[in-house]
């Protein structure tokens, strides 16, 4: 599948900007801001409930390589297609690999700075509103994608929402207005059980504390993975990364 197609069967959008949530007219530097958060919603290790985690941290991995190649950008914004046959979209290449070269590894005490001083900025208010839009309104898909979110979130970013559309800055989308009680119910019996289950398995391995058992965890789930990828406490430096740029391996021209 190309990778137009593979970004309107996944993100519901053909336009590489519009998985971005960002304009044709994007800075360089906006560009790759977006890509870091929206790679950090999809990341596999940041999202394991979603089955298409994996394919579509790969097609993001593909999108920027076009994206922050200046002659590839330019094919796409004249002429609207992609150089599928191009050395940075190789079917070989290591994406989760690409990630890493991108952002060094990153502590427990960073992303937990990072919560305290995202939760309730503009820059939050304005990512839900976004992602309101991109997904119509559906609250599953919304508190699945908004950024340092759990269900204990949920009130005040069902506030936000509203606070927004009472203030004409969203459509009041039925999918919002209208969500049916039983399917919060069932949204918060679902985030219930993933946390009992993520409880338990702190209990089988002997893990007491709820930081060390976060970095414990993340670690053996890092020796079971190939390419032994920083897992999610690597993540967080999609927001304020401040390191270089990496050369991808296959990032050639078209």
């Amino acid at each position: 599948m190309w990778l137009l197609d593979q970004c309107q069967a996944l993100f519901n959008t053909s336009s590489l900007y519009g998985v971005l949530g960002v304009s044709k007219e994007a800075t360089d530097a906006e560009i790759r801001h977006s890509y870091y958060k929206v790679s950090l919603r999809v990341h596999p290790d940041r999202a394991p409930e979603d089955l298409q985690a994996t394919e579509k941290f790969q097609v993001l991995g593909k999108l920027y390589a076009v994206l922050s190649d200046k002659e590839q950008r330019a094919v796409y914004d004249e002429q609207g297609l992609v150089a599928e046959e191009s050395d940075s979209l190789q079917q070989d290449q290591c994406w989760e690999e690409y990630w890493r070269l991108l952002f060094p590894k990153i502590t427990l005490e960073d992303i937990q700075e990072f919560e305290r001083k995202y939760k309730g900025t503009e820059e939050e208010r304005q990512d839900v509103m976004q992602i309101y839009l991109q997904h119509q309104g559906n609250m599953d898909a919304i508190m699945a994608s908004a950024l340092c979110c759990s269900q204990e979130d949920e009130p005040r970013i069902t506030a936000l929402i509203q606070t927004a559309i009472q203030a004409g800055e969203l459509t009041a989308y039925p999918a919002f207005t209208q969500e049916s009680t039983r399917k919060k119910k069932t949204r918060k019996h679902k985030a219930d059980e993933e946390r009992q289950e993520a409880e338990e398995r702190q209990r089988e391995m002997g893990l007491n504390d709820a930081d060390d058992s976060l970095v414990m965890m993340l670690k053996q789930k890092q020796k079971s993975r190939e390419q032994n990828l920083n897992s999610f406490l690597s993540d967080l430096e999609a927001k304020y990364s401040k390191g270089g740029k990496a050369k991808a391996g296959g990032n050639g021209k078209k």
